[in-house]
């Protein structure tokens, strides 16, 4: 399983779901988009939007999901598939 997280230093969304993904020990990659034009428009392209934090979970079979947002129920739940 591989985590990617969409983020800019300003966002205090982004700073909670990366300190989270830190207590819960997942690895993760952290693309700050405001720093980042390539990984902006990766993030535009997989989400259609310029909201942040957006995450994807790729899992070993291909799956990816796709999170706007902190929503830390959904998280779990895709975590613990």
């Amino acid at each position: 399983m591989k985590i990617t997280v969409y983020s800019t230093k300003t966002c205090g969304w982004c700073q909670m779901l990366k300190s989270w993904l830190k207590e819960q020990s997942i690895e993760f990659t952290n693309y700050s988009v405001d720093e980042n034009p390539f990984a902006a428009q990766m993030m535009i392209n997989l989400s259609g939007q310029l909201g942040v934090p957006f995450s994807t979970i790729e899992y070993d079979d291909g799956r990816l999901e796709k999170i706007v947002g902190f929503d830390r129920q959904r998280f779990e739940s895709l975590l613990t598939k």
